[in-house]
């Protein structure tokens, strides 16, 4: 059996003082207006902290963390995250793939998410990967752990002012396409790692991954075994029909959420991951924030199949 933690849109706060004035973009500015009049309510570092020590406790084999760690990307937002995420556990046992939040804005890899680099490193040769200004680490990456093979996509880049949508690109689409058939040859579980919902019609168009029909069609070719993600701040669970079995598309919701009010609280998914008779099992629990009573609880256990 591989455990495999997944929690998503931490939204660490609170924003450093003076975040949006020290390097000015008008998108920061309004996040940070935003933070400030209405979204600090809603995320709380407690509840992130408590959920961190929850999946601790658990002691799971791996943690897929999918994104959205940050606010506005105002640069010190980077190395408190690179901090919270030290104290939560070391690089070879946390995987991350940037969010929309993440790269909020236009911004250098240097004043950005180079703090993160050590939790987006593959361990795996990957022959085409895409790099960028912003994001210097190859993606997609591939971290191989036991019979689980974890991928991870960046689908956050910059956006206009009112948007929050999401793009692989053809490279990361066509280096994929090889890496699904090359470990599913291989006997490995294929577990997908990205922010943005990755099926048409899973966000509205405004905050969409623009190339999702395409990933369709490629999962539907190619298989896998499990698709994480985050964005909504929702649970989801999105079957979808590929030539190799079921893909089971899985959304948590935000990790900072204490009371439920448009989104419901904070929860992590655990997926416990067994081969038998050929088929790919999942055990799927689920642990929730209960503000009554300040801890994690569990409020649901199920069962997936490949």
């Amino acid at each position: 059996m591989f455990s495999l933690a997944h929690l998503s849109d931490l939204h660490l706060g609170p924003l450093p003082e003076g975040a949006a004035r020290r390097h000015f973009a008008l998108k920061r500015s309004i996040g940070a207006a935003n933070w400030r009049l209405r979204r600090h309510k809603q995320h709380d570092p407690a509840v992130a902290a408590a959920m961190a020590m929850d999946i601790r406790a658990a002691n799971p084999d791996h943690v897929a963390c999918t994104g959205d760690i940050v606010n506005v990307a105002a640069h010190a937002e980077f190395p408190a995250a690179a901090a919270w995420l030290a104290d939560f556990g070391p690089p070879d046992w946390i995987s991350f793939v940037p969010g929309n939040h993440d790269t909020y804005v236009r911004l250098s890899w240097e004043n950005g998410l180079v703090h993160l680099a050590p939790y987006m490193d593959g361990d795996m040769k990957v022959r085409l990967t895409q790099t960028s200004h912003q994001i210097a680490t190859p993606f997609p990456y591939v971290r191989l752990r036991r019979n689980v093979a974890l991928i991870g996509l960046c689908s956050g880049e910059p956006q206009n002012l009112f948007k929050a949508a999401g793009r692989l690109g053809e490279t990361q689409l066509e280096s994929l396409a090889s890496l699904l058939r090359d470990l599913r040859e291989r006997g490995y579980a294929r577990v997908l790692m990205i922010h943005h919902p990755p099926l048409p019609g899973l966000a509205s168009p405004r905050k969409a991954l623009v190339d999702a029909g395409p990933l369709r069609d490629l999962l539907v070719r190619e298989g896998a075994e499990l698709a994480l993600h985050g964005h909504n701040h929702e649970p989801m669970l999105t079957p979808l029909e590929t030539r190799f079995g079921l893909l089971n598309v899985m959304g948590v919701p935000s990790a900072s959420i204490a009371r439920p009010t448009h989104h419901p609280a904070a929860a992590w998914n655990n997926y416990r991951i067994t081969r038998s008779s050929g088929k790919w099992l999942t055990q799927v629990t689920v642990r929730g924030w209960n503000d009554e009573h300040r801890h994690m609880e569990t409020s649901d256990e199920f069962a997936l199949s490949t």
